[in-house]
């Protein structure tokens, strides 16, 4: 660690980047780049794919050597880095992997580790295999692995993928209240916004810094386009239909800037909304009828879990919904169920008759690799028309999504992962459907490709549904926000996120939440506690039980070593070895009372 007198001084940063420079192949990542981060600051980072994000920060912490200029750390800086992948070990359990293989009464007494593991690892058991998670619950173990050591400087590549918007909250909340440092690179724009006190973009070699989080980018960034009088029209919009979103949103949004944002604000004052809503209804309803989706008394369950039970809901034309809940709630089953992939167990699931879906799922789609872009997207469709009545070609939708020059042509089989599902997105629009389900569609994609599909959006004259983590993006292209709270029902929530979030705090609150990590000895858990009052007779009473189980606990740990010391010494006494065995397993039985009890005598006592 740095040590605290370093901490304290203004003098220097943890890192320095002095005229640095990285290419791939004949391209170049970082031109004569310099800047630094301080103790406790928090930065977030943006650019498209691509254009160097990850490469900025790999350089930064030493795994990749620049090929130009000079890289500066403070002595003894720990840095705690989350990569896009994960070094978990797959023979490691998810106890060992996360909490160094320490038991329930250990880890669960530091009020911190506890909040992180019921938090970041709810529903995984501890002492599964890391060979079997998923890549979601992979990505969780990892997170929170690296929140439980202490880091002078963290940094985060696309931390909030696998998420759910409660999860992102938490997380956000978290790293606030952390005196790390802090460098991430997310496209989710509502976390930039809520933890970053800095921005850096990167783009075409440059890293550009904004002081605040994403709304101060945009404002910042549109006030520089408009002193450098920029030519770049269509970009211009866009960046215009942001600001005009950002300043019509919650006052928070543009509370950050510290600069002066007159001349932004100049900019928008004759910018309409971002989309007509009133006009794209009165579209849809010629386009749809009356009658889109409706969900009529459906019973709909997983396996043991029931996910809707005599819910009814009615979704028309125009409407614009956006889907919360947490992982595993259902929200996934919900659009299946609506697109009629997944039929209902009881009741059912009428479509009205001029419905024309698309769904866009979380998989990627199986594409030919030998087939090339722009044929591809020609098959489908050659020209497309918006609400306006303007005719856009395949080669520039292509464009819009940032597929340009070369990338054009390319091999279907040569594609990124991001670039897949932009081809995937833009293909299902070109179909032009008038219902659209969209799940987590901002996975894998840049802000940049994510304020063209806003554009889109706005323009677009049909029914949406999205499931998203990502607030932002919920926020902007939805009109009304629903839940799945777990009571079997799809419920509206009038104020959005921060209502559904409300909810869910009531509601763990009162023992109602379901953020329980599951371990073995998760069966029959009693409500916790009611605390006893600090010195009182009561909490002296509990602190003994706490000291008497830990001796205990002592005792079984040793007793468990004499005998399996034993077995190793008279591994052909099969006699021996079935009593050992017999003895072992009535110390474990012991062993998980004692670790009940002392969780109970802990919660108690904090």
């Amino acid at each position: 660690m740095v040590p605290p007198e370093r901490i304290g001084s203004d003098m220097a940063n943890l890192i320095n980047l002095e005229r640095v420079s990285k290419s791939y192949g004949v391209r170049p990542l970082l031109d004569d780049v310099s800047l630094g981060i301080s103790v406790g600051e928090r930065v977030g980072v943006v650019g498209r794919n691509g254009d160097g994000k990850t490469t900025l920060l790999e350089v930064m912490t030493g795994i990749e050597q620049p090929d130009a200029g000079r890289v500066s750390r403070t002595r003894g800086v720990e840095i705690g880095f989350l990569h896009q992948g994960d070094e978990l070990v797959d023979s490691h359990s998810v106890r060992e992997a996360v909490l160094g293989g320490r038991e329930d009464h250990e880890w669960a007494a530091d009020a911190t580790t506890r909040q992180v593991v019921e938090e970041l690892l709810a529903g995984v058991t501890l002492d599964r295999a890391v060979v079997g998670l998923s890549g979601g619950e992979r990505r969780r173990c990892a997170l929170a692995a690296l929140l439980l050591s202490r880091h002078d400087l963290i940094v985060l590549d696309e931390p909030t993928n696998h998420l759910d918007v409660e999860a992102v909250a938490w997380l956000a909340a978290h790293l606030i209240s952390l005196p790390s440092a802090l460098i991430v690179v997310t496209h989710d724009r509502w976390f930039l916004d809520e933890v970053c006190q800095t921005t850096w973009e990167v783009h075409d070699g440059a890293v550009d810094s904004y002081e605040g989080g994403y709304a101060a980018f945009v404002l910042a960034k549109a006030e520089r386009s408009r002193q450098a009088a920029a030519s770049e029209t269509r970009r211009a919009n866009l960046a215009r239909k942001e600001l005009a979103w950002l300043r019509r949103g919650p006052p928070a949004r543009t509370s950050k800037p510290k600069f002066r944002i007159d001349a932004a604000n100049a900019l928008i004052d004759d910018v309409p909304p971002p989309r007509d809503r009133m006009e794209l209804q009165r579209f849809a309803s010629q386009r749809l009828g009356k009658d889109v989706v409706d969900i009529e008394d459906v019973d709909l369950a997983r396996g043991d879990k029931v996910l809707l039970d005599h819910a009814t809901w009615r979704i028309g034309p125009g409407d614009r919904i956006g889907i919360v809940g947490v992982n595993g709630a259902g929200k996934t089953s919900l659009l299946s169920l609506i697109s009629g992939a997944l039929p209902p167990d009881v009741g059912r699931v009428k479509h009205g008759r001029t419905i024309a879906m698309q769904h866009l799922t979380q998989a990627l789609d199986d594409v030919d690799p030998e087939g090339r872009v722009l044929p591809t997207v020609e098959a489908i469709r050659r020209v497309t028309k918006t609400l306006d009545g303007q005719e856009i070609t395949a080669t520039s939708m292509l464009e819009r999504f940032g597929f340009t020059g070369d990338r054009l042509t390319a091999r279907l089989g040569d594609l990124s992962g991001g670039e897949r599902r932009r081809f995937q997105l833009l293909k299902l629009l070109l179909t032009e459907p008038n219902v659209l389900l969209l799940d987590e569609p901002t996975n894998d994609l840049d802000i940049d490709t994510l304020n063209v599909l806003e554009d889109f959006l706005d323009g677009w004259p049909g029914t949406l549904i999205v499931v998203s983590h990502d607030r932002y993006f919920l926020e902007r292209v939805t009109d009304s926000v629903w839940a799945l709270l777990g009571d079997g029902q799809v419920s509206m929530l009038p104020r959005g996120v921060d209502e559904y979030l409300e909810r869910r705090a009531a509601s763990a609150a009162v023992g109602g939440g379901t953020s329980q990590v599951s371990t073995p000895s998760d069966g029959n858990v009693p409500p916790p506690p009611t605390k006893a009052r600090a010195g009182s007779a009561e909490d002296r009473a509990t602190r003994k039980v706490l000291a008497r189980v830990e001796k205990q606990l002592e005792r079984i740990a040793a007793r468990e070593a004499e005998l399996h010391a034993e077995m190793e010494a008279n591994l052909s006494d099969y006699d021996l070895l079935a009593r050992v065995g017999n003895q072992l397993g009535e110390l474990a039985a012991e062993k998980d009372e004692l670790e009940m009890e002392w969780l109970e005598a802990s919660e108690a006592v904090e």
